[in-house]
Formats: structure tokens, C-alpha cells, sequence
């Protein structure tokens, strides 16, 4: 079967472009087709209509055509994603839109497999992104001008995506290291690399260990794995997004965090890496509710709170309570004498009754069986103790299931 590059967007609005993006794709020798995501009738010529996606509702057309465009739109997004699934033969997917072309278009790219090639040219690029990307590997790039037909600035734009996605599509390679191994999810940030970094050196020779940025979508990427079966296992030794969810900050998981881990039953082990800390923007941009907190400015971008010891007891309870819904084997391992490096003696969020708020709670709540335990050790996150111990309690759970 041939494989196809596809070009997606309101072609009602968009049709130039878009055959101006399918030509130059074409003419780097790959197969190309424009798909056509209009909610509203014209006469553009397009390789594959809006009817036909639309046909992949499980409403039907009627359920996308309605006459009512916020209806009709988010139900055309759902037909898309059921529309995309079935195409066997994506060799890249590319889209452009605004804010609502893009809101369109990116949940069929969210749904194509990590690795295969999506790159979005949207008029929001250049601002939040994270809802349109979520735990996927867009490709964002920003429009410069609106999408209202073809400049010298947009075709540049667009010539340059089209290119981008062709070279993409014609040069995946296929790196099998690792595949001899069987896959384990670890969090990190970077108060916590010295602990995952011990980690990762020490199961590597066993495992393909992949290393999870928990920033929000990071811990959402690594529990879609685990959704998935790919993963043999979990180190979540890095939950701080739980802070961010509950406290209102910039990188916050969603509220099926450890989600996965129940439905599957995937072995894991957790810890309570950085949940001394909110994440907000610069330091102006800190909720006036926290007025006088302890802030540590970590870059230009990101503020950091030290959180107080209701918090930490409100976050023990949270996680103690998700992790209660766990059946696979779990142990969850509590650093006594710190969370993070910022949480050591001497550091500005060294808070030992705030973090014994935290394990206190994660105690009091869990509810232990043969399967699920809960330890606290006389080490600090980053200790090799530490670290050692999360590889001896993962070796365990792997061995109960």
C-alpha cells in the first residue's frame, strides 16, 4: 500500500492553501491528498470531502451537518479522529487553522501513533499550546499572518511545512534499540534527576527505560503508555503535578492521575518527588491568594511555591486515595529527609513539618494490604539509598505479577 501524506483543514476557508501545501508535497515525490474538514457547503475542489469524514461519526452526516457551527465543528472533530484511525496508510499528517481549525484538527493528530510525523500550521502557535498537543508529539508552527489565502509570508510559511512534513514522512527511521527490553515509565524533574538518573542506571541493562518530564503532559504521555500495555512497569518517583492540580499551578496532571496505573494494574512504584513545590510563570503572575508564600524564582518563566502543611496533607490524602484504587502491586517509598533538592537542610524549601504534613497523610490514608505498602526510609530523595531501594522495590513488584 502506498503511503499518504495528509493535508487537513476547512477547505471552504482554506482551499488554496491547502492545494498549495498537497503540490509541493507531491512534488517531493510523495503521495498527497487534502481532506476536507468544512462545516458549511461550497464548491472547492478537494481529494477527499467532508462527507466522507463526516460518514465516520457514529451519528452519521446529520449528526456533523446541523446548521449550528459550535455543534457542527466539535462533531466533525469526532468524526475526524474515527476518520484518521481507519486510514492504514499515514505516512504524516499535516493541518492548518486558527484556533478553531486547530481545535479541529488536533485531536485526530493526538490520536495517531507516537512517532508518526503531525505537524499543525496554526495561528496560535506561539501561545498555550499544551490543549492542542496534550501527551502527543505535534509539531506546532506558527502562521505569522492569518490563514486568509496565500502572501508572500504565508507561502513561505507553508512551503517551509510542507517541506518540514515531507522530509518527515520520507526519512523515518526506525531505531530498534531498546525493543529487546521490556519498557518502564520513570517521572522526573529536575530537582529529582540525581535520584531517576540512579534509577535509570541501574535498570538499564534490563529495561528501556523512558523518562518522563512531569510537567503536566508529561505524567498524562507516560499513563497513555501504560493505557496501552506498553509499559512492563512504573518508577513514578517525580508526582509534583499533583501540587500543580490541586494548588492551581502551571504544569498540573489531570484528575485521572494514576488513572492508568489502577485500570491496568501495571506494577508500580511511587514516590513524592518535588511535591514541596507549585509551578507559576514569572513571579508577577503568582495568584494574589498566595501573597507572602515562600517563592523561589527557578528561571525567567517559571516561579516556584514552597507548599504549607494543609496542602501537603490535602495532596497525601489525593494520592493515598488513587492509590487505594490500585489492585496491581504497589509500594510507594517516602523520603524522610526530603522531596527534592530544594527540600535539603540549608535549601530555601527545607520544611520538615510541611513534609511530615505529606507522609503523614499518604499513611494515614493509604490502606495497606500484601500487595500494596507504603515505606517510609531515612534518606533524601536523592540519596543512592534512596534510589537503590526504589530499584529493589521494583524488582519486587515486577516479580508479583
Amino acid at each position: 500500500m502506498s503511503r499518504c501524506v495528509y493535508i487537513a483543514g476547512t477547505a471552504d476557508t482554506k482551499g488554496d492553501e491547502l492545494s498549495y501545501i498537497r503540490d509541493l508535497v507531491a512534488g517531493e515525490g510523495l503521495v498527497a491528498q487534502t481532506v476536507d474538514l468544512s462545516t458549511q457547503p461550497h464548491a472547492i475542489s478537494v481529494d477527499i470531502a467532508a462527507v466522507e469524514v463526516a460518514s465516520h461519526h457514529p451519528g452519521g452526516r446529520s449528526a456533523v451537518f446541523t446548521g449550528d457551527r459550535s455543534s457542527a465543528v466539535s462533531a466533525m472533530a469526532d468524526a475526524f479522529v474515527r476518520f484518521i484511525a481507519t486510514r492504514g496508510d499515514v505516512a504524516g499528517l499535516i493541518g492548518i487553522g486558527g484556533s478553531g481549525g486547530t481545535a479541529l484538527i488536533a485531536p485526530g493528530m493526538r490520536a495517531l501513533p507516537i512517532g508518526t510525523p503531525k505537524l499543525m500550521v496554526s495561528t496560535v502557535a506561539s501561545g498555550q499550546v499544551a490543549g492542542y498537543v496534550g501527551p502527543s508529539d505535534i509539531c506546532m508552527m506558527y502562521s505569522v499572518t492569518d490563514l486568509a489565502g496565500l502572501n508572500r509570508i504565508s507561502r513561505t510559511i507553508l512551503a517551509n511545512a510542507a517541506r518540514a512534513i515531507a522530509g518527515m514522512a520520507k526519512a523515518v527511521v526506525v531505531d530498534r534499540r531498546g525493543e529487546d527490553r521490556a519498557a518502564v515509565g520513570l517521572t522526573m524533574f529536575g530537582v529529582t534527576t540525581t535520584c531517576v538518573s540512579q534509577v535509570v542506571a541501574g535498570l538499564s541493562s534490563a529495561y528501556d527505560c523512558l523518562v518522563f518530564h512531569a510537567t503536566g503532559t508529561g505524567g498524562q504521555s507516560m499513563e497513555k503508555l501504560a493505557d496501552s500495555g506498553l509499559l512492563r512497569g512504573v518508577v513514578d518517583v517525580t508526582t509534583t503535578e499533583v501540587c500543580d492540580l490541586l494548588m492551581g499551578g502551571i504544569f498540573p496532571a489531570s484528575d485521572d492521575r494514576f488513572g492508568a496505573i489502577a485500570r491496568t494494574g501495571v506494577p508500580y512504584v511511587g514516590s513524592c518527588g518535588a511535591l514541596d513545590m507549585v509551578n507559576f510563570g514569572p513571579e508577577n503572575t503568582v495568584p494574589d491568594r498566595y501573597a507572602g508564600r515562600k517563592l523561589c524564582r527557578h528561571n525567567a518563566q517559571v516561579t516556584l511555591m514552597r507548599t504549607t502543611r494543609e496542602e501537603n496533607a490535602r495532596m497525601g490524602g489525593w494520592i493515598g486515595e488513587r492509590l487505594n484504587r490500585c489492585n496491581g502491586p504497589v509500594r510507594f517509598l517516602i523520603p524522610e529527609k526530603g522531596v527534592s533538592t530544594l527540600d535539603a537542610p540549608d535549601q530555601p524549601f527545607h520544611d520538615p513539618e510541611a513534609d511530615a504534613a505529606l507522609f503523614d497523610a499518604i499513611e494515614r490514608t493509604m490502606v495497606v494490604t500484601p500487595r500494596r505498602r507504603v515505606q517510609r526510609l531515612p534518606y533524601a530523595i536523592n540519596d543512592p539509598e534512596f534510589a537503590a531501594a526504589l530499584i529493589r522495590n521494583f524488582h519486587e513488584v515486577v516479580r508479583e505479577v
